[in-house]
């Protein structure tokens, strides 16, 4: 897939709970398989995690978000940023600030619009270079996210070693939202921390209008999930970017 260039990436909307406007989208890898299909990121991303063949994905998807954000802009579309996952091999290597910084030349785009998701478990892991790595990154411009979180570790200190800008609520919790009152207090515990620390909020996986509205009155700044949109190829994300209106 690597070679015969079979990778193509959809996108999901992020949408601000205040003024229902879009702030924002993440980048989704996709195979287009020749013979199997469209495959789900869930099908060959734990494969390709066990080998190095991570990185080369995961540099395509950068340079893919970037070059895609930086054409629509150019075209007059809404300048917002994307949102990318970041590998744990990717945050080891070395060579990532110096592959960002050239990525972003090449596409001409700004740093400020382009936002790396990371998880608890890959900060807690050889915490030293990924903090130098993440610092330099973040005195360029780019932001930085926790995806999942509230699954990895307990261990809060990261907060507070890291110049991070948002927490992605798991879906897990925003699943049980309305029906599961534990669920209900970590959700409310969290955005709590968040506004104590200055830290955005998007809560991921949003599907019903219920939760919808439990989230708008805790007070969560921003949402993703199939409510709003399935991740879209990029001719149909264009068009949604093209015609946007706030909710």
């Amino acid at each position: 897939a690597v070679e015969k260039n079979e990778f193509i990436l959809y996108y999901q909307p992020q949408i601000e709970l205040v003024s229902g406007r879009l702030v924002g989208f993440e980048a989704l890898i996709r195979w287009q398989h020749p013979e199997r299909g469209l495959l789900a990121p869930g099908r060959f991303i734990p494969l390709a995690e066990e080998s190095d063949l991570i990185v080369a994905i995961g540099d395509w998807v950068t340079r893919e978000a970037c070059r895609q954000n930086a054409a629509w802009q150019r075209a007059g579309l809404p300048a917002l940023p994307v949102s990318v996952n970041l590998s744990a091999r990717q945050l080891r290597d070395r060579a990532l600030v110096a592959n960002v910084r050239d990525v972003l030349k090449n596409a001409a785009l700004e740093p400020r619009y382009i936002e790396f998701e990371l998880t608890e478990s890959m900060l807690m892991e050889n915490a030293s270079t990924p903090a130098n790595t993440i610092a330099e990154l973040a005195e360029d411009g780019v932001s930085f996210a926790i995806d999942d979180f509230g699954t990895g570790y307990s261990n809060l200190g990261y907060l507070q070693r890291f110049p991070l800008h948002r927490l992605k609520l798991d879906q897990s919790f925003i699943r049980g939202i309305t029906s599961n009152h534990r669920d209900a207090a970590i959700v409310r515990a969290v955005l709590s921390l968040a506004q104590n620390l200055g830290l955005k909020v998007l809560a991921e996986g949003v599907e019903t209008s219920e939760q919808l509205a439990f989230l708008r009155a805790e007070g969560c700044q921003e949402i993703q999930g199939y409510l709003i949109s399935h991740p879209l190829p990029a001719e149909k994300f264009a068009a949604m970017l093209a015609s946007t209106a706030p909710l």
